[in-house]
């Protein structure tokens, strides 16, 4: 007599998991070694390298936008103080240079 089969049930991986085995082919291991070494197919390590180095590149254009977004907000604030003192001038001294005759 047969056992009824069971639907195979697939196992979750956490992140760190995951992280551990890119770490592991980052320090020079191979795919495979990794593989046989935690017991998870080749493919998943494939796919775990892949997001990872996905993971990788969304973080350097986010760090990228955020340099060129720190280097307007000073650009900003420095042209905010030049015309802050241009007004100034313009005020102390009415008949100067800032000043239009018609």
């Amino acid at each position: 007599m047969q056992k009824p089969s069971r639907p195979k049930t697939r196992r979750k991986y956490d992140a760190d998991f995951k992280n551990e085995a890119v770490k592991m082919l980052a320090n020079g291991q191979t795919v495979a070694y990794v593989s046989n070494a935690l017991g998870v197919s080749e493919n998943l390590i494939y796919r775990w390298k892949n997001q990872n180095q996905g993971v990788k590149k969304v973080s350097s254009e986010q760090s990228e936008l955020a340099l060129e977004n720190q280097q307007l907000k000073d650009r900003v604030r420095q042209l905010e103080t030049e015309r802050e003192i241009l007004k100034k001038a313009r005020r102390a001294a009415p008949l100067s240079i800032f000043s239009r005759q018609t």
